[in-house]
Protein backbone atom coordinates (compact mmCIF):
# COMPACT_ATOMS: atom_id res chain seq x y z
CA UNK A 1 0.00 0.00 0.00
CA UNK A 2 2.93 2.24 0.58
CA UNK A 3 4.28 2.25 -2.73
CA UNK A 4 1.28 3.12 -4.27
CA UNK A 5 0.48 6.16 -1.99
CA UNK A 6 4.18 6.99 -3.58
CA UNK A 7 3.64 5.80 -6.85
CA UNK A 8 0.06 8.32 -7.17
CA UNK A 9 2.39 11.36 -6.80
CA UNK A 10 4.67 10.38 -9.96
CA UNK A 11 1.61 9.73 -12.29
CA UNK A 12 -0.54 13.01 -11.16
CA UNK A 13 2.85 15.40 -12.53
CA UNK A 14 3.72 12.73 -15.64
CA UNK A 15 0.20 12.97 -16.57
CA UNK A 16 -0.17 16.80 -16.44
CA UNK A 17 3.29 17.38 -18.68
CA UNK A 18 1.14 15.34 -21.25
CA UNK A 19 -1.92 17.35 -20.39
CA UNK A 20 -4.72 16.86 -22.98
CA UNK A 21 -5.59 20.33 -24.86
CA UNK A 22 -9.11 21.60 -23.39
CA UNK A 23 -9.85 22.93 -26.75
CA UNK A 24 -8.93 21.66 -30.14
CA UNK A 25 -7.44 24.17 -33.17
CA UNK A 26 -10.46 23.78 -35.30
CA UNK A 27 -8.14 23.33 -38.59
CA UNK A 28 -6.20 20.89 -36.93
CA UNK A 29 -8.92 18.94 -35.66
CA UNK A 30 -9.99 18.55 -39.79
CA UNK A 31 -6.65 18.14 -40.63
CA UNK A 32 -6.28 15.00 -38.46
CA UNK A 33 -9.81 13.60 -39.52
CA UNK A 34 -8.86 13.93 -43.26
CA UNK A 35 -5.62 12.16 -42.75
CA UNK A 36 -7.28 9.11 -40.36
CA UNK A 37 -10.29 9.10 -43.42
CA UNK A 38 -7.12 8.75 -45.85
CA UNK A 39 -5.58 6.24 -44.30
CA UNK A 40 -9.01 4.42 -44.19
CA UNK A 41 -8.94 4.58 -48.11
CA UNK A 42 -5.81 3.68 -48.84
CA UNK A 43 -6.43 0.66 -46.70
CA UNK A 44 -9.29 -0.45 -48.40
CA UNK A 45 -7.41 0.22 -51.81
CA UNK A 46 -4.59 -1.22 -51.30
CA UNK A 47 -2.99 1.93 -51.80
CA UNK A 48 0.33 1.41 -50.35
CA UNK A 49 2.15 4.60 -52.31
CA UNK A 50 -0.50 6.37 -49.63
CA UNK A 51 0.13 4.27 -46.99
CA UNK A 52 3.80 5.06 -47.51
CA UNK A 53 2.90 8.84 -47.05
CA UNK A 54 1.00 8.75 -44.21
CA UNK A 55 2.49 6.32 -41.70
CA UNK A 56 5.65 6.07 -40.04
CA UNK A 57 7.99 3.91 -41.38
CA UNK A 58 8.69 2.04 -37.58
CA UNK A 59 4.91 2.02 -37.75
CA UNK A 60 3.81 -0.36 -34.74
CA UNK A 61 -0.08 -1.80 -35.43
CA UNK A 62 -1.92 -4.01 -32.99
CA UNK A 63 -3.52 -5.79 -35.62
CA UNK A 64 -7.13 -7.18 -34.70
CA UNK A 65 -5.47 -10.87 -36.28
CA UNK A 66 -4.01 -10.96 -32.88
CA UNK A 67 -0.33 -10.55 -33.96
CA UNK A 68 1.60 -7.14 -33.64
CA UNK A 69 2.97 -5.67 -36.63
CA UNK A 70 5.63 -3.68 -35.95
CA UNK A 71 7.01 -1.77 -39.10
CA UNK A 72 5.61 0.09 -42.51
CA UNK A 73 7.82 -2.87 -44.50
CA UNK A 74 5.92 -5.65 -43.00
CA UNK A 75 2.43 -3.98 -43.14
CA UNK A 76 2.64 -3.46 -46.69
CA UNK A 77 4.02 -6.74 -47.21
CA UNK A 78 0.67 -8.10 -45.67
CA UNK A 79 -1.65 -5.79 -47.91
CA UNK A 80 0.41 -7.14 -51.33
CA UNK A 81 0.23 -11.01 -49.51
CA UNK A 82 -3.59 -10.06 -49.59
CA UNK A 83 -4.07 -10.85 -45.71
CA UNK A 84 -5.10 -7.56 -45.45
CA UNK A 85 -7.84 -6.66 -48.14
CA UNK A 86 -11.37 -5.94 -47.97
CA UNK A 87 -14.63 -5.63 -49.98
CA UNK A 88 -15.84 -3.03 -47.62
CA UNK A 89 -14.40 -0.37 -45.54
CA UNK A 90 -15.79 2.10 -43.07
CA UNK A 91 -14.17 3.95 -40.60
CA UNK A 92 -16.01 6.31 -38.25
CA UNK A 93 -13.73 8.71 -36.09
CA UNK A 94 -15.47 9.56 -32.73
CA UNK A 95 -13.00 11.12 -30.32
CA UNK A 96 -9.87 13.60 -30.99
CA UNK A 97 -7.64 13.91 -27.98
CA UNK A 98 -4.89 16.43 -28.97
CA UNK A 99 -1.74 16.69 -26.83
CA UNK A 100 1.78 18.17 -27.48
CA UNK A 101 2.87 16.80 -31.12
CA UNK A 102 0.25 14.14 -30.78
CA UNK A 103 -3.01 13.25 -31.42
CA UNK A 104 -5.29 10.55 -30.58
CA UNK A 105 -8.14 9.35 -32.52
CA UNK A 106 -10.72 6.69 -31.19
CA UNK A 107 -13.86 5.27 -33.26
CA UNK A 108 -15.50 2.45 -35.16
CA UNK A 109 -14.87 0.49 -37.91
CA UNK A 110 -17.08 -1.43 -39.98
CA UNK A 111 -15.08 -3.93 -42.38
CA UNK A 112 -15.90 -7.51 -44.50
CA UNK A 113 -12.24 -8.86 -45.38
CA UNK A 114 -12.05 -9.66 -48.98
CA UNK A 115 -11.71 -13.21 -50.61
CA UNK A 116 -8.67 -15.02 -49.63
CA UNK A 117 -8.07 -12.80 -46.17
CA UNK A 118 -8.83 -14.01 -43.31
CA UNK A 119 -12.70 -13.97 -41.76
CA UNK A 120 -13.44 -13.39 -45.57
CA UNK A 121 -17.33 -12.40 -46.47
CA UNK A 122 -17.98 -11.86 -42.92
CA UNK A 123 -19.00 -8.02 -41.70
CA UNK A 124 -16.94 -7.00 -38.71
CA UNK A 125 -17.16 -4.31 -35.97
CA UNK A 126 -14.17 -3.04 -34.82
CA UNK A 127 -12.68 -0.38 -32.17
CA UNK A 128 -9.73 1.19 -33.13
CA UNK A 129 -7.35 3.47 -31.51
CA UNK A 130 -4.55 5.64 -34.15
CA UNK A 131 -1.98 7.77 -32.86
CA UNK A 132 -0.69 10.37 -35.05
CA UNK A 133 2.54 12.39 -34.49
CA UNK A 134 3.87 15.57 -35.91
CA UNK A 135 7.58 14.65 -37.02
CA UNK A 136 9.15 16.89 -39.15
CA UNK A 137 6.65 18.91 -39.68
CA UNK A 138 4.21 16.19 -40.80
CA UNK A 139 1.66 14.35 -39.36
CA UNK A 140 2.38 10.72 -39.58
CA UNK A 141 0.57 7.57 -37.83
CA UNK A 142 2.36 6.04 -35.70
CA UNK A 143 0.56 3.29 -33.43
CA UNK A 144 -2.48 1.90 -34.00
CA UNK A 145 -5.34 -0.71 -32.36
CA UNK A 146 -7.70 -2.23 -34.01
CA UNK A 147 -9.69 -5.32 -31.91
CA UNK A 148 -12.94 -6.72 -33.39
CA UNK A 149 -15.83 -6.30 -31.58
CA UNK A 150 -17.64 -9.60 -30.14
CA UNK A 151 -21.24 -10.34 -31.64
CA UNK A 152 -23.90 -9.00 -29.54
CA UNK A 153 -22.07 -6.59 -28.02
Amino acid sequence: MKRLLLLVPVLLVAGSALAQRTSADPALLEKIRRLDLAHAQAIFRSDAAALDSLMNDDVSVNHPTNRIVKEKKELLGLIKQGVIRYSAFERTPESFLFFKDMVVVMGGEVVVPAKGAPNAGQKLRRRYTNIWLLQDGKWKLSVRHANNVCAGN
